[in-house]
């Protein structure tokens, strides 16, 4: 009869049998954990406030210094233009170009170089203070995820990459959402071994420290002002299940253009021309969509909250068109981001435009359901997309409407194909 205590054993029947973790082995991560959010939160933060101040220096202070507006259409074609040249010279030039091609990453994946770092780096705050259709969650993701792993495996050498691309994820979607809740329900839906909560302890910890660090020093919320949800009507769980099949096909036509407009930017063998050129283009949808469509798309769908009453529903349309093409556009030609925030933005327009079109349906519901319907199409993350639907306009009497726009919606982009493609050598000509 073996003896109970020898790790042999143990081993042998944790790879046999699958105990629970016992909490004699969580304990011990709670220290990491709580590191690593607070860090996640930090490098959020400073990648934030330097991309802010260029933001202002662009868009503000120099065409303040040339007597121009802000926002007149040939100078944004200017200035993302010049965004897309300084980045093809930062991915061209950089160590490791600035990380994989865009459009083979996910919001999780797994560690990379060090070295890739800087350039990704500079590269993220050029997209994002240049006025980018992009967002700083896949980046920065990518950035805190191989710091924590390169560090938490010279300090503790004895953990697996598993953790720290755990931690550092968990870490940076709470910062980037404000709540551990997102964490929780995204990395619930990705596989692993061992019961759930087992996983989810550690990367919960991380979550709650980045969301905390963020909402203590930069106070920013995830949510839109839009008129209260006046309760439930029968007509409304109709309303529902179209404005999320609307929104999922809307977001599935992005999907399907994806592959076809970066083989295209890929004819170019330059990356410094490929992204000019996609600079270009982006800054020829800004000129058309209005500064509204521009940048990640935070800041500018509360700002379309605000005032969407003052848009007819041609031009909501069209904000969301060129929102979603200019998503496509910027990953495809290779700048560095991420496409929950824009996609968010593309749905909100487009959830305004059916309130705008069809006054009986509340905003609050055609703007919830065709977000719902966009995330799922983009992401394929059901449980983010509820919770990012839920959350954007908080009123629990729309979350059965919620559940109810998620099914048609789940029809549609099931089995389709996925906005990602598979992983290319980079342009380094």
């Amino acid at each position: 009869m073996p003896e109970p205590d020898q790790p042999e054993s143990v081993a042998g029947r944790e790879l046999t049998e699958g105990p629970p973790t016992p909490a004699a082995k969580l304990i011990p991560l709670i220290g990491p954990a709580i590191l690593t959010g607070i860090g996640s939160s930090l490098t959020l933060l400073a990648i934030s406030e330097v991309a802010n101040r260029l933001d202002h220096l662009l868009w503000d202070v120099i065409p303040g210094g040339l007597g121009i507006g802000d926002f007149t259409p040939w100078w944004i074609i200017v200035v993302l233009t010049v965004t897309g040249l300084a980045v093809g010279l930062v991915v061209w030039k950089a160590p490791g170009h600035a990380g994989p091609d865009p459009a083979t990453t996910g919001l999780v994946d797994p560690p990379v170089s060090p070295l890739v770092l800087p350039g990704l780096t500079v590269a993220t705050i050029l997209a994002l203070a240049g006025g980018v259709s992009l967002g700083p969650e896949n980046p920065i993701t990518m950035i805190n995820i191989a710091l924590a792993y390169w560090i938490g495996r010279r300090f503790l050498p004895a953990t697996g990459p598993a953790l720290w691309v755990a931690l550092a994820a968990a870490g940076t979607i709470g910062a980037l959402f404000g709540t551990p809740l997102a964490a929780a329900l995204i990395l619930s839906e990705m596989p692993g071994p061992g019961a759930l909560w087992d996983r989810l302890f550690a990367p919960l910890i991380a979550a709650v420290t980045g969301s905390m660090t963020t909402l203590l020093i930069a106070g920013e919320e995830f949510s839109i002002k839009v008129p209260g949800y006046p309760g439930a009507r029968l007509a409304d769980v109709g309303w529902a299940l179209l404005v999320g099949a609307l929104g999922a096909a809307f977001g599935l036509a992005a999907v399907y253009a994806f592959p076809l407009v970066h083989r295209t930017f890929r004819q170019i063998p330059h990356p410094v021309a490929m992204l000019t050129v996609g600079g270009l283009v982006l800054g020829a949808l800004g000129a058309l969509g209005g500064h509204l469509t521009l940048f990640k798309g935070l800041e500018e769908v509360k700002d379309l909250a605000l005032d969407y009453d003052d848009y007819s529903f041609g031009a909501l349309l069209g904000m969301a068109v060129v929102k979603l093409v200019a998503l496509v556009i910027a990953t495809c030609s290779g700048f560095r981001g991420g496409r929950i925030f824009p996609a968010v933005f593309a749905a909100v327009a487009l959830g305004f435009s059916v309130s705008a079109l069809f006054t009986s349906v509340p905003p609050a519901l055609s703007v919830t359901c065709a977000v719902l319907g966009v995330l799922m199409a983009i992401t394929r993350q059901g449980w983010m997309s509820l919770f990012t639907a839920a959350v954007l306009v908080p009123d629990t009497a729309l979350l059965p409407l919620l559940c109810v726009a998620a099914l048609p919606a789940w029809l549609i982009v099931t089995g389709r194909p996925e906005m990602q493609l598979p992983e290319e050598q980079p342009v380094t000509a």
